[in-house]
């Protein structure tokens, strides 16, 4: 059986990866931020999922939820995100907003990653994925929500030096744009079901290889360019 890590899974494509993999029978573990939504979310799934209560900006809640879990991980999911501060314009900036949006966008998975890598490793090595954006492309020079777009192109990176880093350990590492979903973040108007890019997510993390590592895809499993 396929046991998973999603981060931020109280609400948003998080909630609907938690849905997605359940209905596949995996085992889920997902973090959320307070005991409050911890017990939300059992009930919600009555209890078939198992909350972890941590901010992914907290590195010491991460490692200390990690050395918590005895639990090999198959799949790891870095779902954690926010669209920035109101001022995310070059010109005008709320640079304290722009920390967050990195602490959170950028950081987080690395930190989640390094944590929780004992378990990724621990029977067969796992799978990491994290949801970046399409708007972190740098073929194009848009410069609304900027901090956002730059802690996306950011964990690009990060996760490409991830993947070298992992890649003799047989582990995989994968970007994947989501497009614009319909959820809190993307509003109503947006193109994509959060269903849809929910499964999309978890049909491409199984049949994920050494060989895709460091790559950026679609939701719908077309590989797209940083």
């Amino acid at each position: 059986m396929t046991t998973c890590l999603i981060t931020a899974i109280n609400r948003g494509i998080g909630r609907e990866l938690v849905a997605a993999a359940l209905a596949k029978g995996w085992t889920v573990y997902g973090s959320v931020r307070s005991e409050e939504a911890a017990r939300e979310i059992t009930e919600a799934f009555e209890g078939k999922v198992m909350p972890l209560v941590f901010d992914v900006t907290d590195h010491k809640a991460v490692e200390a939820a990690a050395d918590a879990l005895d639990a090999p991980i198959d799949v790891l999911i870095n779902n954690a995100g926010i669209i920035g501060p109101d001022r995310q314009s070059p010109l005008d900036t709320d640079y304290d907003g722009f920390h967050e949006t990195l602490a959170i966008n950028t950081l987080g998975p690395l930190a989640v990653s390094q944590s929780f890598l004992a378990h990724i490793l621990k029977d067969k090595p796992g799978t990491i994925i994290t949801v970046s954006s399409q708007m972190s492309w740098m073929g194009y020079r848009k410069s609304d929500r900027i901090a956002y777009r730059a802690s996306k192109a950011a964990v690009n990176k990060v996760m490409q030096g991830l993947a070298t880093e992992l890649e003799d350990e047989g582990v995989p590492v994968a970007l994947i744009d989501p497009g614009w979903v319909r959820t809190d973040m993307g509003g109503p108007e947006a193109d994509n079901c959060p269903a849809d890019v929910a499964t999309g997510i978890l049909n491409l993390s199984e049949t994920l290889t050494l060989k895709d590592t460091g790559k950026f895809f679609k939701w719908s499993g077309e590989e797209r360019p940083f």
